[in-house]
């Protein structure tokens, strides 16, 4: 049996945090999984139980039975701590409320999360928790590992809150969440398919190796899996962002013209920036759209100087994609909420995790506006 490609675990990659309901599911609304590169760590220590220790003399002092019950894991602690003040992940991770106003006009709304509250003072910050995922480099012989360059490690249910002291100084503040980890069956697959050791989410926690990490992403996504290994996420900006159906590829070297066919409608327009990933080292890279077809079959055009040869028709891998980074302009996308509210509503309560009166069975009204929304 072939061993494994022994690599190290070097430098974070990413998170995708996302919520889960009363029962361990993942939810899949436009404000329940939030993905970024802007963390500094997530660290986590295995926590044991210790076995009881039976031990008995005889009438001369001897020891005569003597017996020692194993250790048994009970979870995990763990501690996550971000790079700047995040509002969006602040919510997700510990509840409270998210503050957002439109920082356009009336005319050119340009609403946008401005800041965070936190639970209210006998509230359970943690809600129903939370699954975290993280991928960092897998790194060999001093360089990044050419076959599956990604460890996934995932964490199926976990539950935070803040911790540390906050300090408004000369400096950086400490943005800290602590708390603890167990397995969660209902992980599955994960929120996009990706995990392929649904088995492993019973535990607390489960790494391996991958092709692929969500690289250049910040901000709220909705993931979906379409069952066939091609998996989709968009965002709620009006441009779906990235599509990963590609199911062929070809070139010519006349005009160095590369074409992209997809299984179902990419959403992209002649003039796009796109970013293409893991296609062929002559296809790969940031390109301008040069000509689309809107029917099938789905075709992308774009014109690259790294052709130096025609390239036949040829099927693409599962790990293929296609990213348009004209699409996604703010660093954090704008959710979208069940109902926002008037700062300074009277007598109104919030249906956020930790909240006294949180009902896991109704959505959760995570967000409140300013009254300059309108």
């Amino acid at each position: 049996m072939a061993t494994q490609e022994y690599a190290a675990s070097i430098q974070g990659v990413s998170i995708r945090v996302t919520r889960l309901d009363s029962a361990g599911n993942l939810l899949t609304g436009p404000a329940d999984s939030y993905t970024t590169s802007a963390f500094m760590r997530i660290s986590f220590t295995p926590e044991y139980e210790e076995g009881d220790e039976i031990t008995e003399k005889g009438a001369n002092g001897v020891v005569c039975v003597t017996y020692k019950a194993p250790d048994t894991l009970k979870r995990i602690t763990m501690e996550l701590a971000i790079c700047e003040p995040d509002p969006e992940l602040s919510a997700l991770l510990s509840g409270g409320l998210l503050l957002r106003k439109n920082v356009g006009s009336s005319g050119d709304s340009d609403v946008k999360s401005v800041g965070w509250a936190a639970p209210g003072v006998g509230d359970d910050p943690a809600g129903n928790g939370v699954a975290i995922e993280a991928w960092s480099h897998a790194v060999k012989d001093g360089k990044r590992a050419g076959a599956l360059p990604y460890f996934h490690w995932i964490f199926p249910y976990a539950k935070f809150r803040q911790s540390g002291d906050r300090v408004i100084e000369n400096g950086l503040m400490a943005n800290t969440f602590e708390g603890y980890g167990l397995g969660n069956a209902a992980f599955q697959s994960g929120i996009d398919g990706r995990w392929e050791f649904p088995v492993a989410a019973e535990r607390p926690y489960a790494y391996a190796r991958t092709d692929w990490a969500p690289t250049g992403l910040s901000g709220f996504y909705s993931w979906t899996d379409n069952a066939t290994d091609q998996v989709v996420f968009t965002s709620p900006s009006a441009k779906q962002p990235t599509t990963k159906n590609i199911t062929k590829a070809s070139a010519t070297v006349v005009d160095t013209t590369a074409v992209l066919t997809f299984s179902a409608a990419h959403n992209l327009v002649q003039n796009d920036v796109i970013y293409v990933q893991n296609v062929s080292p002559a296809l790969n890279g940031t390109h301008t759209v040069t000509a689309v077809t809107s029917t099938s079959p789905y075709t992308v055009e774009y014109v690259t100087a790294a052709i130096t040869a025609d390239i036949a028709e040829f099927t693409v891998g599962a790990g293929a994609r296609v990213t348009a980074t004209n699409s996604v302009t703010e660093s954090h996308p704008a959710p979208v909420a069940t109902t926002t509210t008037q700062i300074g509503a009277g007598g109104t309560t919030f249906n956020v995790p930790g909240n006294i009166n949180y009902n896991a069975d109704s959505a959760i009204d995570n967000i409140i506006g300013a009254n300059e929304i309108g």
